[in-house]
């Protein structure tokens, strides 16, 4: 006679403890590493760099938390993951609205002033060509924000990588990860032809494999 079919949570409950929580590990590092170079490749976009990369760390965490899945970094190891992901989303939104909006109205003065000379013949756009370094200055202040929100947001998913390699000792090797700067903390750097990639320095005495 045949042994009945086991359900996932039935084979998960014949695991040995410490193999649930390595595959559970595992799993949340997978997520987190590509979340990380997604995140970069936005930081790297902030900074005018052409990158291809097709996933959206935005996104990425929406679905993991669509799934309702609990082996995830953001509900198993972190729950502050969450809090800290939707205040920076929140004010990045912010941030490129308010850049969005000077934008318009520095274009919409500028034009006006240039209508109204051409329609009088006086030099009325002298005033609105000299808010030209306005929108530079908008510009720059918005390019330093955000950079820095996707900084923070980066340096924040590498310490948790760091944590959960160094806490279930798994392989850093086994979860490098590609970078468009090099400018993190905990991480060595490693070039090849297309790119940067970078890899956990653990700690010693974790994250042996």
């Amino acid at each position: 006679m045949t042994e009945p079919v086991k359900d996932s949570v039935e084979a998960a409950l014949d695991l040995d403890e410490k193999e649930v929580y390595s595959h559970i590990a595992h799993e949340s590092a997978e997520d987190i590493i590509r979340i990380i170079s997604s995140l970069d490749a936005e930081r790297a976009k902030v900074h005018g760099e052409v990158i291809y990369y097709r996933d959206d760390w935005d996104e990425l965490i929406r679905q993991r938390i669509a799934r309702g899945k609990r082996h995830t970094a953001f509900d198993f190891y972190n729950p502050s993951l969450l809090d800290i992901w939707e205040d920076k989303v929140h004010e990045a939104k912010r941030i490129k609205r308010i850049t969005g909006a000077a934008y318009v109205v520095l274009a919409a003065i500028i034009g006006i002033t240039a209508l109204v000379s051409i329609v009088t013949g006086e030099a009325y756009f002298i005033p609105g060509v000299a808010l030209l370094p306005l929108a530079v200055f908008v510009r720059e202040y918005s390019k330093d924000k955000l950079d820095v929100i996707y900084y923070e947001l980066t340096q924040f998913f590498i310490d948790e990588l760091k944590a959960i390699i160094e806490k279930h000792n798994l392989n850093p090797e086994s979860y490098r990860f590609k970078l468009f700067s090099g400018d993190y903390f905990g991480v060595s750097i490693r070039k090849s032809g297309t790119g940067i990639y970078a890899v956990i320095e653990a700690s010693d005495g974790g994250g042996n494999g």
